[in-house]
This record gives C-alpha cells, structure tokens and sequence, in this order.
C-alpha cells in the first residue's frame, strides 16, 4: 500500500498511550487501532485535525506516501 500510517510512531515519539489519545479524539481504541495499522478506507479531517492538535504535528507527520515498486506484488 502506497501510504504508510505513522501514527503508531508519533505516539512513540511523544510517549503517548494510545487510550490517551483516543479518549480526546473520541474515538474507541479499537478504531484507532484500525487507524494506526493503516486498515481504515478513510478518516474524517475533524478526527485527523483532532489527533494532530493533541500530538502536536501536521498531517504531514501521520502519513507518508511510497511509491510502490512494479511488480513488487508479485514477487511476494
């Protein structure tokens, strides 16, 4: 997949539980896990402004596009 979710090491850098987090987005735990594994179809700008105003980052930060590489898929 061409992006990459950083969120899991935006709370690492910032030692941040992700139970902290979610409690002030108001979202579960369980879907800000599904967030941070990069198993969500989308998100809403008001949850990602939300994470980006208590981690103190930019979206920027949270999401990282790689260009995939042909035929990669098929090697694996």
């Amino acid at each position: 997949m061409p992006i990459q979710v950083r969120l899991g090491v935006m709370l690492a850098e910032r030692n941040v539980k992700s139970k902290e987090l979610a409690e002030y987005v108001g979202i579960t735990e369980a879907n800000l896990s599904l967030l941070k594994k990069g198993h969500v179809k989308g998100v809403r700008f008001e949850t990602l402004e939300r994470i980006c105003d208590f981690l103190d980052c930019q979206p920027g930060d949270l999401l990282r596009y790689e260009r995939a590489v042909p035929g990669a898929e098929e090697r694996l």
